[in-house]
């Protein structure tokens, strides 16, 4: 009877394994290998077609536009975790709240949103016909929209461990006489390794396939708002389906990579057990 009881445990757990191999296989590993298969299939026309200027455009716009990403969030990231974090003020859980807006917005309606305010007929138009700047249907309008659903990211995991490390170090260096910047630069920055890396690594990849918002609000115009992801749509209503399925596999294999290198850092590095899934 024991022995009864022992084993069934170990067959649930069995078919619960197989039950989630086969899930992930379906959702995960089938369309990959369908897509690895297309692009073999037609390798000699999709290598032609990324070679193309309006390929090489689009990805060119679209790696600009993650490098500003990833460097705008490092700055406003940690100023926004120090905020967060290490101050109390009333607006607090306000401003908490707004911080995962991005994550919660459907990207179009994040594009329309843009549109109204930077738009033809939007609320800034005014003003910056009067300084002659163009932001709608221009790469500041994929800028500021992929700046707008990447914003919470390193800001989120610089603040979780800033929440870690606590504040101890940072107040034994100022009893020692250290400047508030000395102890930000030789303290905090440090500590805050970790959060920056998988932060950058996570903006990175949610620039690389943001679709909607870059769609609405930039029109994807061929060599001056187009990017890897528009270009797949593009390709695809023009009937261009291995130009799409070789710039599938050029972001897929990018993500991929992101995630390898997520995996493969340094345990001490990583996210605490409390939000590291």
């Amino acid at each position: 009877m024991a022995e009864r009881i022992l084993r069934k445990p170990a067959g649930a757990s069995r078919l619960v394994f197989a039950l989630v191999c086969g899930w992930l296989t379906l959702l995960l590993v089938v369309p990959l290998l369908a897509l690895v298969g297309a692009v073999v299939q037609d390798r000699s026309e999709v290598l032609r077609t990324l070679l193309s200027a309006e390929a090489r455009n689009a990805l060119l716009l679209t790696l600009g536009v993650a490098l500003a990403c990833i460097a705008c969030n490092g700055v406003f990231g940690v100023a926004g975790a120090l905020v967060l974090v290490r101050q109390r003020f009333w607006l607090r859980r306000v401003l908490d709240a707004l911080i995962d807006m991005p994550l919660a917005l459907s990207p179009v309606m994040t594009g329309l949103a843009f549109l109204l305010v930077f738009g033809r007929s939007g609320v800034l138009r005014p003003v910056l016909d009067g300084l002659g700047v163009e932001i709608a249907f221009a790469w500041p309008s994929v800028l500021l929209a992929t700046l707008f659903v990447t914003l919470p990211f390193t800001l989120r995991e610089v603040a979780l461990v800033l929440e870690e490390v606590g504040d101890s170090e940072e107040q034994a260096a100022a009893t020692l006489g250290a400047s508030p910047w000395q102890t930000f630069w030789r303290i905090t920055l440090p500590n805050l390794r970790g959060g920056l890396i998988i932060g950058t690594t996570l903006t990175t990849a949610r620039a690389l396939g943001e679709f909607g918002a870059v769609l609405v609000v930039g029109g994807s115009i061929a060599n001056r708002t187009q990017t890897a992801t528009t270009f797949i749509h593009a390709a695809i209503e023009e009937r261009q389906e291995p130009a799409a399925f070789g710039m599938a596999l050029i972001l897929a294999a990018a993500a991929i990579l992101l995630l390898l290198f997520m995996q493969g850092l340094d345990p001490t590095q990583k996210r605490s057990p409390a939000h590291g899934d």
